[in-house]
């Protein structure tokens, strides 16, 4: 099957291209009889879908067993941490102390001495900045993520966004699936290859344009400064993207949980507008129908894994999954399993 595509400016685009499959993490593809005849026909998508929530949800156990310490703020918890990396955050004991979180069970706070955000802030980039030397912290961003309990509160500090699993702290995104309505009514998806030479999931699919949530922008101005920087998408466009909604999960990585609220925008685009990579991030951009790319997050590893679950609230939200379908509350309740406050 061919789609249109765009590809990045050192890059010819072919005139189509065939999206590989790569099957391995994904469970196998249902019996050829039993795929679904239309795109209204998911059901035998679900079993692959569900696979994915609980890959993005991995970390949701040893949460709850207590497998973490605590880290808090003025008596607030803001984060967890894994036992060796909150020793060796206790080894700058004018940052951080032990202290007794959760009933009986061993915490790490950060030094009361160190009243405001912004001594904090910065007390703790001084402790990042030599763990980064020490290579403990990879992939640093230069951008600062907030510490809070819930979305608007006032963060307790901010931190550097490669920091943010070794913390536990909740991150936010916002995640853009970016479609076309076709004449007869149906509907493509935009769906974009990473760069194979970014650091983290290189060469997978991804959506149209999806970034972190920073410290200091709205998640309105983040949407347009995304759509411009990751896919050429002007602001007139942008702009028209629409809030949907939000997926949560609690992912175990060897940094530690990766607490995550995606918020979920739906941006309709013109037929004849074609996204092009503009900050090196993205390879390529093809337009695919929506039920292609059910098969490919269903049945194959070709997705970062949280893209799919954005991808998923899609399906449910436009009805191409229905409630007579089999796991489908399942399904729903999983989108936002995790602390999505």
């Amino acid at each position: 099957m061919a789609f249109r595509t765009a590809a990045s400016a050192t890059q010819a685009a072919p005139a189509s291209v065939s999206v590989p499959i790569a099957v391995g993490a994904a469970p196998p593809p249902p019996p050829l009889a039993q795929q679904p005849s239309s795109s209204s026909d998911f059901a035998p998508f679900i079993p692959g879908f569900l696979h994915w929530v609980r890959i993005c949800n991995n970390g949701a156990a040893a949460a709850a067993a207590g497998e973490f310490l605590d880290l808090s703020v003025a008596g607030k918890t803001v984060g967890y941490l894994k036992a060796d990396f909150a020793e060796r955050l206790l080894q700058f004991p004018e940052v951080f102390q032990r202290c007794s979180a959760s009933g009986s069970s061993s915490g790490v706070a950060v030094h009361p001495r160190l009243a405001t955000q912004q001594q904090r802030t910065e007390a703790i980039a001084g402790v990042l900045q030599q763990l980064r030397a020490e290579g403990l912290i990879e992939g640093w961003r230069d951008e600062l993520y907030p510490a809070v309990q819930a979305f608007h509160d006032e963060p307790a500090f901010l931190v550097e966004r490669a920091a943010a699993p070794h913390f536990g702290i909740k991150a936010y995104g916002v995640h853009i699936n970016g479609y076309v309505t076709l004449p007869d009514g149906s509907r493509e998806l935009w769906v974009a290859r990473r760069s194979r030479s970014k650091p983290t999931w290189p060469g997978k699919l991804d959506h149209i344009v999806a970034g972190g949530q920073p410290h200091g922008l709205s998640c309105q101005e983040n949407v347009v400064k995304e759509c411009e920087e990751e896919a050429s998408v002007p602001e007139q466009l942008a702009v028209r993207a629409r809030a949907a909604g939000a997926v949560s999960y609690t992912s175990l990585q060897p940094a530690g949980l990766k607490r995550d609220v995606l918020y979920c925008y739906d941006l309709e685009l013109p037929a004849d507008f074609v996204p092009q990579p503009q900050d090196g991030e993205v390879e390529e951009f093809m337009c695919m129908p929506v039920h292609r790319v059910a098969e490919i997050v269903a049945t194959t590893n070709e997705y970062k894994e949280n893209c799919a679950l954005v991808i998923i609230d899609w399906f449910m939200r436009h009805g191409y999954l229905t409630p007579d379908m089999p796991g489908y509350l399942e399904l729903l309740h999983g989108l936002r399993s995790g602390d999505c406050s």
